[in-house]
């Protein structure tokens, strides 16, 4: 299978295009799950753990018990094992780094500004999939642990009852207080609404399946969510100065992901094209995974031609995709010119796969084109400011009138009134 080469973005038009979240089978199913477990609880739960993930759970199995953890890190490389420690360092530091700010300011007997809390619980999905995710579970519960959460849950399916070493040594070594053994949107809706077993979670993050998502559209409002996920997809800007082993590598690198994943090369190099073209249909021969990246490729997949780096710049902003790779010899003069992407990769040293897992930044990104308004999961989903104010006497005294019109103007009395006797206790 060879990677497509279009001459523009016109040509392109097929593949440029991506649908919403919606799909009204998947969501009339997720309503109906999202229901029984609100009203049901736990009997909900575990029966549609039953049901989808083979996994035969009660109330004294669904979490990981301290056995399950301890067996986890003994069936793991102890050489993964430091690797994944290593990362959790690098992705705990990077949360830790810029963290909001109390701003209170006292003035003239006006104290205004605001102060920050954690919120109390957290709950994080991380998909089973077809891969053990472990990763995911760093880059959810560690901007929540840096953000100061008191309670964070990771909730991921089962398979008969199992979760896979990896996944449990990671939630534990990055400090998750419990490993949920429930996933799919009956796992969003618990953590949502709370059962018998399920402590009801404040903020729910991470992806999953367009179950999840749309799960998580659904509860949005009984808890926050960090962003509305779908397939992974990368758009890599690059020059012709590049080497094309480079890029065909990191076209595959998200094109494994799923059938569905998205990977796309912006080119003003047409020879250039031609060889990633070759060098991705050979390095897909080589991947123990080239059936799912095969696939991904040939429904949406490709190189687009383009006359300069400035149309490839305002593409890319249409695209608004999730990972983004400015492959070029001037990334830093063309980083200006980038209004919309989950995240950027400068350089041609600074693969995808860098962030996804290592680097410190956050890999859960927004998808689908929602870059133009979603951002990248990071310690402010956990955090909310509270306003603090503060009038002295003689603070009131002065502004009272101006507050009084104000209220009186929108016909309410009773707070007008409000103002009006503390002004008029204060002058006696």
């Amino acid at each position: 299978m060879k990677l497509k080469i279009y001459q523009n973005a016109a040509q392109a038009a097929q593949i440029l295009a991506r649908g919403g979240i919606e799909d009204e089978e998947a969501a009339r199913t997720v309503r109906e799950i999202v229901a029984a477990v609100r009203e049901r609880g736990d009997e909900a739960l575990f029966a549609y753990c039953r049901r989808f993930d083979g996994s035969d759970l009660d109330k004294n199995s669904l979490y990981v018990s301290k056995k399950e953890i301890e067996e986890a890190y003994r069936a793991l490389d102890p050489a993964l094992l430091a690797s994944m420690k290593k990362a959790a360092d690098n992705i705990l530091a990077y949360h830790c780094r810029s963290p909001l700010r109390e701003d209170i300011r006292t003035k003239d007997g006006r104290t205004t500004g605001y102060t920050v809390r954690a919120v109390e619980r957290a709950g994080i999905y991380v998909p089973g999939g077809t891969a053990p995710l472990f990763s995911s579970v760093m880059m959810g519960v560690l901007p929540a642990k840096a953000a100061g959460v008191a309670h964070i849950v990771v909730a991921t399916p089962a398979k008969d009852g199992k979760v896979h070493p990896a996944v449990i040594a990671a939630a534990d070594m990055c400090g998750a207080e419990a490993i949920c053994k429930a996933g799919g949107a009956q796992a969003i809706a618990a953590l949502a609404y709370g059962t018998e077993s399920v402590p009801r979670a404040d903020v729910i993050a991470g992806p999953g399946n367009i179950y999840v998502t749309l799960a998580k559209k659904e509860v949005y409002g009984q808890a926050g969510i960090d962003m509305l996920a779908g397939p992974s997809e990368i758009l890599i800007i690059a020059d012709a100065n590049q080497d094309p082993a480079f890029i065909a590598a990191d076209i595959l690198s998200q094109a494994e992901h799923d059938r569905r994943s998205r990977a796309l090369l912006l080119t003003d190099g047409a020879a250039f094209a031609a060889k990633v073209q070759e060098e991705a249909e050979r390095q897909l021969g080589a991947l123990p995974r080239r059936e799912i990246a095969s696939c991904s490729l040939e429904n949406a997949g490709g190189i687009i031609l383009v006359k300069d780096m400035d149309e490839a710049c305002a593409l890319a902003n249409e695209i608004a995709p999730e990972h983004l790779e400015l492959a070029v010899e001037n990334a830093e003069e063309i980083l200006p010119k980038i209004r919309s992407a989950g995240a950027v990769f400068m350089g041609k040293w600074t693969s995808e796969p860098v962030g996804d897992y290592f680097a410190g930044p956050d890999h859960t990104l927004p998808t689908g084109g929602t870059a133009r308004f979603f951002e990248v999961l990071n310690q402010d989903i956990f955090l909310r400011k509270m306003s603090v104010i503060r009038y002295e006497r003689e603070a009131i005294e002065e502004d009272a009138e101006d507050i009084i019109r104000l209220a009186e103007a929108e016909g309410l009395a009773a707070h007008a009134n409000a103002v009006r006797l503390r002004k008029n206790k204060g002058e006696r």
